[in-house]
C-alpha cells in the first residue's frame, strides 16, 4: 500500500529555520502536484506551499511568501520554513497527488516558541 512520511519537525525558536520532509517511498514524484498544508490547534486546515513536480508552478500563502520554499529532489519534497514566527505554531501535513492517487502524510508537528 502506497503511503508517504513526514519527518524532521520539532520546537524551534522564533526566528530561526526548520525543514520538514515528505518521502514516497520510491513513488517517483514526476507528474504529481506537491501541497503542504497546516493545522493549527482549533483552526482549519490551510494550503501553505504548492508545487508541480520540476517546479514549472510554485504558490505560497501570503502569510510564508519570502520565508517558506518548497522544493522535490527524486522521491521526497521539502518544506524550507525560514524566520519562523510562533504564529507558524501548527501540525504540518504533506500531500502529493498524480492522476490516479492521492496520498497524505500523518501530519507533523512544528511549534515556534521560546
Amino acid at each position: 500500500q502506497a503511503q508517504i512520511v513526514e519527518s524532521g519537525g520539532g520546537l524551534v525558536q522564533p526566528g530561526g529555520s526548520l525543514r520538514i520532509s515528505c518521502a514516497t517511498g520510491g513513488l517517483p514524484l514526476t507528474g504529481s502536484i506537491m501541497r503542504w498544508y497546516r493545522q493549527a490547534p482549533g483552526k482549519g486546515r490551510d494550503l501553505v506551499a504548492m508545487s508541480t513536480s520540476g517546479g514549472g508552478d510554485t504558490n505560497y500563502a501570503e502569510s510564508v511568501k519570502g520565508r517558506f520554499t518548497i522544493s522535490s529532489a527524486k522521491n521526497t519534497f521539502y518544506l524550507q520554513m525560514n524566520n519562523l514566527r510562533p504564529e507558524d505554531t501548527a501540525v504540518y501535513y504533506c500531500n502529493a497527488r498524480w492522476n490516479v492517487l492521492d496520498l497524505w502524510g500523518q501530519g507533523i508537528q512544528v511549534t515556534v516558541s521560546s
